[in-house]
């Protein structure tokens, strides 16, 4: 049983922009990687792994942006929260 080779950057690109991910940034994460992967022969091993340190800080920097929110993140499946809070200084702002 043998798995489908990952897709192309340019694959990957038009996926997330035909479901809209391309403004989250895990995803752009997800795709800079690709990126990456695929220039990697074509790169000077010091330079792929500086770009590899740099993207890793990056992805870093989100933190734990997923907490609260792994339905939407690991399944792409989107749930609004069951309160919704209003508007800060809307007039249902207390």
């Amino acid at each position: 049983m043998s798995s489908a080779p990952p897709p192309s950057s340019a694959d990957l690109a038009r996926y997330l922009e035909s479901r809209g991910e391309l403004s989250k940034p895990w995803m752009l994460q997800l795709l800079r990687l690709t990126k990456l992967k695929e220039s990697k022969d074509d790169l000077d091993p010091q330079e792929y792994l500086a770009r590899l340190q740099e993207a890793h800080a990056d992805l870093m920097r989100l933190g734990e942006f997923w907490k609260g929110r792994e339905q939407e993140v690991f399944t792409g499946r989107y749930q609004p929260p069951e309160l919704l809070e209003p508007l800060p200084g809307s007039a249902d702002d207390r």
